[in-house]
Order: C-alpha cells, then structure tokens, then sequence
C-alpha cells in the first residue's frame, strides 16, 4: 500500500490538507501519514497539536474509513525536516500541505516551512488554498 504525508496544523489549512488527503488517499488506496511536530527549543508554537487537537484529528481520520499514522512529537528537525524525513522513509507518493499567502518579508523573517517541503520533496506535492 502506497502512503500520502500530510504536514498538519492544528487551524483551518490543516483541516483543509487532512481533508484533501483523505479524498487522495481514498483515490489512490493509500494510506496517510499525518505529520505535527514542533522544534524542541519552542516553548509555544501555535502549529503544535494539543492533546484536544490531536483527539479531533483522530476521530476525523478514523471517521474516513483510511488507514492512518499520526506522527506527534517534539524534534530537533524543523517542521519541515519533519515531513520530508517522513515521506523519504514511507516512499511517499505525495505530500499533502495547507499552503498560506506570506509577504516577501514575512517569508525572510519567519521562514516557508511549505517553501522549503515543496523545494525539497523528491515526491509529488499537493498544496491546498483556503
């Protein structure tokens, strides 16, 4: 069986990229790698899943019927290490991203974890727009 990582925060564009992997990986018969991670030397990062998050997650993954993984934790890696140290290892056929507008200098000052996934990515990406 093929798998799709899909790179979550717990916002809308997460839902968003869950969702759409979902209907990937019903499509493909994959199953999903669902990926939430912050660096170790955060202290409050908002795109880190809290226990109530990750339970809603849970549900919505088992709700769809696909076989899924929840990969949660802290890392020395960034985010997007993350999801391609993620995807490298499965043989991922696609990753799965909420993708966001950033100004230029919002980009220079707070860096593109999607930026540096789709750069990066020896697979497909899909990257979804609210």
């Amino acid at each position: 069986m093929s798998t799709i990582v899909v790179g979550y925060v717990p916002n809308p564009l997460g839902d968003a990229a869950v969702e759409e992997a979902i209907r990937e990986a019903r499509r493909r018969a994959a199953a999903l790698l669902v990926v939430n991670t912050t660096r170790a030397d955060r202290l409050v990062d908002p795109g880190y899943a809290d226990s109530e998050d990750v339970s809603k997650l849970e549900a919505v993954l088992r709700d769809s019927g696909v076989p899924y993984t929840i990969q949660h934790g802290i890392s020395e890696a960034t985010a997007a290490e993350e999801v391609l140290d993620a995807a490298q290892k499965t043989g991922a056929e696609l990753i799965v991203l909420g993708l966001r507008h950033r100004t230029p200098v919002g980009k220079l000052i707070m860096g593109s974890t999607a930026q540096n996934i789709l750069l990066a990515a020896k697979c497909n990406v899909l990257a979804v727009k609210l």
